[in-house]
């Protein structure tokens, strides 16, 4: 990670921690769940040297970002708000936008808000969906998958909280980040410990290594996870701030990129929204889609190279 400086910035009333590199236009870099700025790092160090500035932040409630306690404090506006504020301090008035998970969504609705301060948007595994008049996400995700899908059991402030503790924050980690199960994840209650992976392997995988876990671990046992949940306690909550931009469309040039075996592309009917058209119908301007054959979520950890080749052939364009 040579070369790489951290700097804290203060963006709609907290302190965001940014990582950077390089000089040249800027590539913001917006990592999910449970993830940091370090998720970008194969890329951060390749396109700085290829002419760009790079800019990974914690987001809200991650690594050494603040994490507000109030789980109000963790809705689409305030996490936006922080970006937009991010922006501005770089002096610029657009950015390359590539995001992953949490930080896909929070990609999308940046364009959809201020599609101004985006010049291209490379997405990795969750593309736009657009909003449901009359069904909130989570009831929704409900009925689908019952109760013990990951996203409901999420719901119950400090309630998975105390399950992950009871395994540890490196157990958690390495569970979600090695995963490879496609579908949905259902995690039956007070099973914490088999969550996406019963038969989770002491092994780690060849694109992860202990050290890369125990940066993670490190961060995570100083925050906990609850910064990172809240985000998914605000869903229902976005959905009724979204109500303005019901039927909206997403113009920013994008490019989205996805394992196929992708928990999101292999559940919630994802990928035959993709094959249908309804995603380039709501997204007009999505030039390409790119499905990784083998490849599961953590595309930018897991096919580094690949990935930054397809972010670098895509904002060369512009």
């Amino acid at each position: 990670m040579e070369g790489i400086e951290h700097r804290r910035v203060e963006v709609n009333g907290i302190n965001m921690h940014v990582a950077e590199k390089g000089q040249g236009p800027v590539v913001l870099f917006l990592h999910g769940f449970p993830e940091l700025w370090y998720s970008w790092r194969h890329q951060i160090l390749a396109l700085s040297q290829k002419g760009y500035r790079c800019v990974a932040p914690d987001l809200r409630g991650f690594g050494d970002t603040d994490a507000p306690s109030s789980v109000d404090a963790y809705t689409c506006f305030h996490i936006v708000g922080d970006l937009v504020a991010l922006i501005h301090s770089l002096q610029v008035d657009k950015v390359f936008l590539v995001a992953h998970d949490w930080g896909a969504l929070i990609g999308w609705y940046l364009c959809l808000f201020r599609p101004d301060l985006v010049k291209a948007y490379v997405c990795l595994s969750v593309p736009f969906v657009p909003r449901h008049p009359t069904a909130p996400p989570v009831d929704s995700m409900r009925a689908l998958y019952g109760d013990d899908y990951y996203i409901c059991r999420f719901q119950e402030a400090g309630k998975m909280e105390a399950e992950m503790a009871k395994v540890g924050g490196e157990y958690v980690l390495k569970n979600f980040l090695t995963t490879r199960k496609p579908g949905p994840p259902i995690f039956p209650k007070g099973e914490h410990g088999t969550v996406f992976q019963p038969d989770m392997k002491e092994a780690l995988p060849p694109w992860l290594t202990q050290q890369d876990l125990a940066y993670y671990a490190s961060k995570f046992e100083k925050t906990g996870f609850t910064g990172g949940l809240n985000y998914y306690r605000n869903m229902n909550k976005n959905w009724e701030l979204l109500a303005p931009w019901s039927g909206a469309k997403i113009n920013v040039p994008a490019k989205f990129i996805t394992g196929e075996l992708d928990v999101v592309y292999t559940s919630l009917g994802t990928k035959d929204y993709i094959e249908s058209g309804g995603f380039k119908d709501t997204v007009p301007n999505l030039e390409e889609v790119i499905i990784q054959k083998g490849v599961a979520h953590f595309n930018n950890q897991e096919a580094p190279h690949d990935i930054t080749n397809h972010i670098y052939d895509f904002i060369t364009k512009f």
